[in-house]
């Protein structure tokens, strides 16, 4: 049976299984969607947005990008630019989660350039995160190669939460104290969460036990 066997048989139980049992959730969001969140995370297919935060549809507009990476504003035309600011100005979300996650091949790859020497759209993407490897080669120059991955997902959420900034529609919404942004470091491995805390600039399990 091939993998698209099993998304067959999949689509087959989702119309005569699931959608019978919440027909009426479907039905009132076919005409209308009023999401508080954006959730912006990676396009690895093992981080589940939904899953994760035991979200039920509508709940959660989301943005998937390699790396979980923000483009910082400009005047191009970005898909990721116009999702945040759809969000954030049409639906009028309340606030922003940037979901980085454990063993990310996006940031692998920044530790290994050589691996991108036939993926030039994935090496020019990747040039967001350059003040995260930035700063891990700063202060943890001498890290072991997990250690270091470790630090450069949590550097990285950090520098997309700022790329988020530059956004007129996400500041806008800060100065009015409407918008909260939210860093977050998924490990697969355990299913565990850890917050950025920009008081102590640390990342924290959350919500704590």
């Amino acid at each position: 049976m091939t993998e698209m066997d099993d998304i067959r048989q999949g689509v087959l139980r989702f119309r005569k299984k699931v959608f019978p049992i919440r027909r009426a959730i479907y039905e009132e969001l076919a005409h209308h969607q009023d999401p508080q969140v954006l959730f912006i995370t990676c396009i690895d297919s093992r981080v589940d947005p939904a899953d994760l935060c035991d979200a039920d549809p509508g709940d959660m507009f989301v943005e998937r990008t390699p790396g979980n990476m923000v483009p910082i504003y400009s005047d191009h035309r970005v898909g990721v630019s116009a999702s945040i600011e759809y969000a954030v100005t049409a639906l009028g979300v309340t606030d922003i989660i940037i979901c980085g996650h454990s063993d990310c091949g996006a940031l692998k790859a920044l530790l290994h350039p050589e691996k991108l020497e036939k993926l030039p759209a994935v090496e020019r993407w990747l040039h967001f995160a350059d003040e995260a490897i930035d700063a891990v080669n700063t202060v943890h120059p001498n890290a072991e190669p997990k250690a270091k991955l470790h630090h450069l997902c949590e550097q990285n959420v950090i520098a997309q939460l700022d790329h988020l900034g530059t956004h007129p529609c996400v500041a806008q919404r800060l100065k009015t104290g409407y918008l909260r942004l939210h860093g977050w470091v998924y490990e697969i491995h355990t299913g565990e969460v850890h917050r950025y805390d920009a008081t102590t600039k640390r990342f924290a399990l959350w919500p704590p036990d």
